[in-house]
């Protein structure tokens, strides 16, 4: 990554820097101000749709105005059985320390997740669109592009993913303290599952599979 720093332009990374950081909690806030709380599936679509815009920016400015490749934020696709089933026990892990962090988190008084009530409760499909979305854009963003970028321009692997591990806890601020705490510790996770492999796919699957999981599967088998 030194030698290809030095061929980038230091505008597109900043750019990409901005994008991967900031663009989600500020388009999240901004879609919400202009369409009101969640009140139809179409509406969460309309979110979603955009959000994969974004990330398809951020991936034009590494192929295009960076010119490097995929590889270089550890999207690669040459090794995909190996991937998948990387992320497979991730995921595991995942589920495994959040089952943890609720039972802790409950124990201390503090909850866990955003408390819909009467809030619009979107199809089961569509949050199945909503999960694949989060575990592609905030892979991409927060692990792939984030970690290694900082890490190229500070030339510190410690300070990159701190770095990015925590603007990823605080932009689940709506969560409240359990959302930030449950997304600092399972983000930390796929932060040093990343670190350790630079494997995006595998991160991406399991940040997927294990949103899948809570958010879908469970409430099929609960009726709920």
């Amino acid at each position: 990554m030194e030698s290809a720093i030095s061929r980038r332009t230091l505008t597109a990374t900043f750019v990409g820097l901005a994008i991967a950081l900031f663009a989600l909690p500020i388009f999240m806030a901004a879609y919400r101000a202009i369409t009101g709380e969640n009140r139809s599936n179409w509406q969460v679509l309309g979110r979603e749709a955009a959000i994969f815009l974004l990330v398809g920016l951020l991936l034009w400015i590494v192929k295009r105005w960076e010119r490097l490749p995929l590889s270089s934020i550890g999207l690669r696709f040459d090794m995909p059985r190996t991937s998948l089933l990387r992320g497979l026990w991730l995921a595991m892990i995942v589920l495994a320390f959040t089952v943890g962090l609720y039972l802790l988190l409950r124990g201390v008084g503090v909850h866990l997740g955003e408390d819909h009530g009467t809030v619009f409760r979107p199809s089961l499909l569509v949050v199945t669109v909503s999960m694949l979305r989060a575990g592609i854009a905030e892979e991409i963003f927060y692990r792939g592009f984030a970690i290694e970028r900082l890490q190229s321009l500070s030339g510190s692997r410690l300070f990159a993913g701190l770095a990015s591990l925590t603007i990823f806890a605080v932009s689940h601020y709506r969560q409240g303290v359990g959302g930030i705490v449950a997304a600092f510790v399972l983000g930390g996770i796929l932060t040093v599952a990343y670190m350790r492999f630079r494997d995006l796919l595998a991160n991406i699957t399991a940040h997927f599979l294990a949103d899948f999981v809570l958010n879908v599967v469970l409430p099929l088998v609960s009726g709920g």
